[in-house]
């Protein structure tokens, strides 16, 4: 698909009818249709590529991902709240953190088969950036984003339900999926102390393989370490870490079969 990378990378003008054609296997998957394809182009635009083709950061995914986090919550959050008219505060912060989780957003993107559709650089395709976690994760973010400013809250909410909450409750109900880094920051909060503190202690590696090792400080002391292929995961390796030595529940504390969808 070098070819379809390629064209893709386009800055301006109309995308040729052989992209769109690629595209729309793309969208078919999804269930949604771009008006403007060019948000999809670029939630696909990972910063690997930008150096070779004389982008600015700002033309990445990032800014998209960032946008698409914020939607993310919202609808999720909305969508749970609807759903259960009893669960107090406290029980909607955490079923939505669990969905959110990258490890959720990672499965989703692997369900659509988004990674072969990214634009990356020859060297992160070799060294697995399809594949590889933390990409997945932003590029999912993004395409949410890119879906919203395209067509708005409705078709957006409509592909979040589809694909990443038509399974909620096996997800909520698996370890794997625990947001640690929000069960540490409510345990925090709970308990009047200052917030988490994630401190960079090591990064190695050239840039399309990185290693991250996070400390994660709670009151100035050290609860532990995290390691992942970038900062958001070596977080939430760190976080649950902490959350393991201060003994926090996650399986049975929404009270799910108690309250009435």
């Amino acid at each position: 698909m070098n070819w379809f990378r390629d064209m893709l990378l386009r800055k301006y003008g109309d995308i040729p009818r052989e992209v769109r054609q690629q595209l729309r296997q793309l969208e078919n998957r999804i269930g949604y249709r771009f008006n403007d394809p060019q948000f999809l182009v670029s939630a696909l635009r990972h910063r690997s590529i930008l150096n070779k083709e004389n982008l600015g950061r700002h033309e990445s995914n990032e800014r998209l991902e960032f946008l698409g986090d914020a939607v993310l919550d919202f609808i999720i959050a909305e969508y749970f709240y609807h759903l259960f008219p009893g669960m107090v505060e406290g029980q909607l912060t955490k079923l939505r953190s669990v969905i959110v989780s990258g490890t959720s957003l990672v499965g989703a993107a692997k369900r659509i088969d988004l990674g072969e559709f990214l634009i990356v650089s020859e060297n992160e395709d070799r060294a697995g950036g399809r594949n590889r976690a933390s990409i997945l994760e932003d590029a999912f973010e993004a395409l949410i984003g890119a879906m919203y400013l395209d067509g708005g809250v409705k078709p957006t909410r409509t592909f979040i339900e589809l694909h990443l909450l038509d399974n909620w409750r096996e997800i909520v109900t698996k370890d794997e999926y625990v947001n640690y880094k929000s069960l540490v920051l409510e345990h925090a909060q709970a308990n009047s102390w200052d917030s988490p503190e994630y401190r960079l202690v090591e990064e190695t590696g050239p840039d399309h393989s990185k290693r991250f090792v996070v400390e994660i400080f709670l009151n100035g002391v050290s609860y532990g370490k995290g390691e992942g292929t970038s900062k958001k995961t070596a977080e939430q390796k760190a976080a649950s870490v902490a959350a393991s030595k201060l003994g926090l529940l996650t399986n049975d504390e929404y009270n799910l079969d108690s309250t009435s969808d």
